[in-house]
């Protein structure tokens, strides 16, 4: 992999991003039918990250003039024409995460802290704040997300780290095409039978409250972080819900919906039926294809979309064209907000 500075002014063509495979023990081969990705690792899949730059983990390109080159290497050798007005993390990576989730059980009673919490915690220069989309969800599934009205945090504290929790939590009924915004200091867990895509700015911090009393796939029960998920929720937190997006129309037979747009990321939500022109605004935005294929084209250059392909389309890009190939191809457009 050659990362060395060629100091490129301009990227002239959009980066289809290598995903990464992470073995969960709530997984499982979902994600093989929705979206319909190729799954290269045996075991049970939980999730996959379609775009991350972390010390441990970094997305790589996948076919083009770029191919083999890390995110990071990309940024440092021709970070104005990738990035434009996109502004790193404090620590120097890229902004945002993407994730596909796939949960055949439910997955631990977990939060993320926010900023505040995260530097009392010392785990990071910034909290999490993530959202999702569902895709698919089997009758009667559930999420959590918050108290249930009326129970108090001294309440909540003296059932932590037990089966207690579930019971205190509000749940909410899915279905596919709900979208779900979980701030930092959201308690939360996601339950089986729901397939999702998740959005977050780039942190990884979870602490655990319960985990369902069950074996992780090295024997062990998992560690709970009690003490720490304590000082991170945000008592005072009412969650919205599930809710569904309204789609408007773009022009044509395409629809669209803003389904966030806050001060770390904007994840809009298109349906195409037709060809769709979208502007860079000066930012590198991803484009994750989840239903359908579609072409990109930039100028008379085009390239194909797969089921599943996320791309990242450098700000060096003012323009460019998606056209379903089929009668219909849904996309998430993400975009960072600092």
């Amino acid at each position: 992999m050659n990362d060395s500075k060629t100091d490129q002014t301009s990227i002239s063509e959009p980066l289809r991003l290598e995903r990464i495979f992470h073995e969960k023990i709530w997984g499982g081969r979902v994600l093989e039918d929705i979206p319909g990705i190729e799954l290269d690792i045996a075991g049970p899949v939980g999730e996959t990250w379609e775009l991350v730059d972390r010390e441990d983990y970094v997305s790589t390109i996948s076919g083009g003039g770029y191919e083999g080159r890390s995110l990071r290497g990309l940024m440092m050798s021709a970070g104005e024409a990738l990035l434009g007005e996109t502004q790193v993390t404090k620590s120097g990576h890229f902004p945002l995460m993407i994730k596909y989730l796939c949960a055949t059980k439910p997955l631990s009673v977990q939060v993320h802290p926010d900023d505040l919490a995260a530097g009392q915690l010392g785990v990071g220069d910034e909290g999490k704040h993530e959202c999702w989309y569902v895709l698919d969800a089997a009758p009667g599934s559930l999420v959590y997300l918050g108290l249930k009205e009326g129970v108090e945090a001294s309440e909540f504290a003296e059932v932590a780290g037990t089966a207690g929790v579930v019971d205190l939590l509000q749940p909410w009924e899915v279905r596919a095409g709900d979208f779900v915004n979980v701030p930092g200091g959201t308690l939360h867990s996601i339950g089986e039978g729901i397939t999702l895509v998740e959005v977050q700015n780039n942190s990884d911090v979870t602490f655990r409250l319960y985990d369902w009393d069950r074996i992780g796939l090295d024997g062990a029960p998992r560690e709970l972080h009690v003490d720490q998920a304590l000082i991170s929720v945000d008592w005072e937190s009412r969650p919205v819900g599930p809710v569904q997006p309204e789609m408007e129309s773009c022009g044509g037979a395409n629809r669209c919906s803003v389904l966030i747009d806050n001060d770390r990321f904007k994840v809009s939500l298109f349906e195409l039926s037709s060809h769709e022109d979208f502007e860079s605004g000066g930012r590198a935005v991803a484009i994750v294809l989840i239903e359908g294929r579609a072409r990109i084209s930039v100028g008379d250059e085009f390239w194909s979309m797969e089921g599943g392909d996320t791309w990242l389309f450098p700000a060096s890009i003012s323009e460019y064209r998606l056209r379903p190939e089929g009668e219909r191809a849904r996309v998430l457009r993400v975009e960072s907000r600092s």
